[in-house]
């Protein structure tokens, strides 16, 4: 790795974890945090749970696996170019989707409504107890007892009714800087902006893949016709290649062009104010972001995503469809505790709703779907085996 600029995290100032250790040589703190989230049992889930397309519509659309790998590798690069701490953007990336439900989206909607008057989901929060509380791998803790800024970073949201409850049970803690304001280490924002550059290029990917979305449509996109544009100009060939070809190198160069954009904004912000500590960027303005062009340009971008595709009636159908089978699920295990396995009917039993919200949100696309049919005789999905 190369030498930290002195506004990155530097792992041995780390603040620390909630239960002490002792050091684990020749591996950094975050390292270590890296390593943890690799083998989780969470993690390893990942790889059956949807983005945006529920698993069983096919083998090559993204999970959140592959999502939270391509999160990971454009951190590295960008704070590679930063002088920030890769192994630290690296374990944040990977952890940072460990709390969401099966069916994307949809399930998270399903359990939020099915926690109302309880406390509500949100998958950010979900993400940190996971790491907090509920993977069980260590004799002398629960959870994977990660780094407070590991933990920073996974936390990318709160509302302050949620931070004044943590705050409570970790005093300056993680959520401290929801209630006091005040910014994220560098590494925490820089993956929650990768975050959105990959999801948005993977869903454009995956939608044209799908036959839902067009070239044609994204003509109106300037962010995706622009690099399609350079692609042909540079590649007049692709006009008569399958479509996959040219749409791989126009993806490419969109990627490309927000890495690069976000390296030169954020040099020059961080040329502007110099901040010499990571207690003085948390005490600065969000230093890692876009150029104002490209911050437009992705919006739009966005925008179209979600009325072309999000909202498209094959992808609302389906979604609805997950909510229902979600809230099915949860009712039943609220209803018949002993349709739980054991370990989690005496959660159920200690924690109340809390408890079912954690088994169901665990699950994967497939088993939610063989449960409900285990439960209803029915089946999930139509075009599910």
């Amino acid at each position: 790795m190369s030498p930290l600029a002195p506004f990155a995290c530097d792992p041995a100032r780390s603040r620390g974890r909630r239960i002490a250790e002792p050091a684990s040589p020749p591996r950094s703190e975050h390292q270590r945090d890296r390593d943890r989230v690799v083998h989780s049992t969470a993690f390893r889930r990942l790889v059956y749970k949807t983005q945006v397309f529920v698993n069983h519509e096919g083998d090559l659309f993204r999970t959140r696996l592959t999502h939270s790998l391509e999160v990971a590798q454009l951190g590295r690069s960008i704070a590679r170019a930063l002088g920030l701490n890769e192994d630290l953007v690296e374990a944040i990336a990977l952890a940072h989707d460990l709390g969401h439900t099966p069916f994307g989206h949809a399930g998270q909607d399903a359990l939020d409504t099915c926690m109302q008057g309880h406390g509500g989901f949100e998958h950010n929060l979900q993400s940190l107890r996971v790491v907090d509380r509920l993977e069980q791998r260590y004799p002398a803790f629960d959870g994977l007892n990660l780094s407070f800024e590991t933990r920073e970073g996974i936390l990318k949201h709160c509302t302050r009714t949620a931070a004044e409850r943590l705050e409570a049970i970790e005093p300056q803690g993680v959520a401290r800087r929801f209630i006091a304001g005040g910014q994220p280490s560098l590494e925490a924002q820089l993956c929650n902006l990768v975050d959105e550059i990959a999801y948005a290029a993977h869903d454009v990917d995956d939608g044209l893949r799908s036959g839902l979305l067009t070239f044609a449509q994204l003509e109106d996109v300037p962010l995706v016709a622009a690099h399609r544009a350079a692609a042909l100009a540079q590649y007049p060939a692709l006009a008569d290649a399958p479509e996959r070809r040219l749409l791989a190198d126009t993806l490419r160069r969109l990627l490309s062009a927000q890495v690069h954009d976000v390296i030169e904004t954020t040099h020059a912000a961080l040329r502007a104010l110099a901040p010499a500590s990571v207690d003085a960027v948390r005490g600065a303005p969000p230093l890692v972001a876009f150029s104002p062009p490209m911050r437009e340009q992705a919006t739009q971008l966005k925008r179209f995503l979600f009325a072309a595709l999000y909202r498209h009636p094959q992808v609302e159908r389906t979604t609805a469809r997950a909510r229902e089978v979600l809230c099915c699920l949860f009712d039943a295990y609220v209803s018949a505790p002993s349709e739980l396995p054991d370990e989690h009917r005496l959660a159920f039993e200690r924690d109340g709703l809390r408890a079912v919200a954690d088994y169901t949100a665990g699950m994967t696309d497939r088993f939610a779907a063989r449960e409900y049919r285990r439960l209803t005789g029915e089946r999930a999905f139509d075009s599910a085996d």
